[in-house]
């Protein structure tokens, strides 16, 4: 370092050599390590210096600025992998934010939560009782149709049997999906019931909320 340093005192002092003191002052030197850290120093950038960090020096020895060499490719994808990550970061927290105000404005309580949860799941259930109270009617209604059926086991079935037959098969399998999708929005409903509750639980524990 010193022997670096001293190379720049030595080229400030022959780059001011000229006698217009006053044009000295004002210009400005600049000096970079080449390939092998060996100074290399002139009143313009030197070409060795292109790509490469430098100091602009005034003739006193003074550094007046330090500037950094040129990012390579992989500096540049790393730069704005990480600004592109702070900036996603922002966008989560800021979601969470918002969906946070959300839960406190809409709940009162957990004891809240849990009603909710309560006659959410109610309703369903309703639902899915009214859905397989009609099964039981269209199974009793296809058990009588199939006993229409049986004296034509070896003949053609009327057409009536037959399109009633169609009609209640087709129907028993709308229930069936609709059985089926109300269970899964029942687990659905207390997934969610379940992380509101959770997370308002931290919301009111870090006094973001009502006690």
């Amino acid at each position: 370092m010193a022997f670096v340093r001293r190379a720049e005192l030595l080229c400030a002092v022959l780059l001011a050599l000229p006698p217009a003191v006053a044009a000295q002052s004002e210009r400005t030197i600049y000096c970079c390590e080449d390939a092998n850290g060996r100074p290399v120093c002139g009143d313009v950038l030197p070409t060795v210096c292109y790509g490469r960090a430098y100091r602009e020096i005034s003739p006193q020895g003074t550094v007046r600025r330090h500037v950094a060499a040129p990012l390579t490719s992989r500096e540049i994808a790393q730069r704005d992998a990480e600004r592109q990550r702070r900036k996603d970061e922002e966008a989560r927290l800021l979601k969470q934010r918002r969906l946070d105000q959300a839960l406190l404005e809409t709940y009162t309580s957990l004891e809240d939560i849990d009603n909710r949860q309560d006659r959410a799941i109610a309703d369903i259930r309703r639902e899915i009782e009214a859905a397989r109270a009609r099964e039981t009617e269209l199974l009793g209604e296809r058990r009588r149709l199939a006993e229409e059926a049986a004296p034509y086991r070896d003949k053609d079935l009327p057409r009536n049997i037959a399109v009633a037959q169609q009609s209640v098969d087709g129907e028993l399998a709308a229930q069936k999906s609709i059985i089926d999708a109300k269970i899964r929005e029942t687990e659905a409903v207390q997934g969610r019931f379940a992380a509101d509750r959770r997370r308002y639980a931290e919301l009111i524990a870090a006094g973001e909320g009502r006690p």
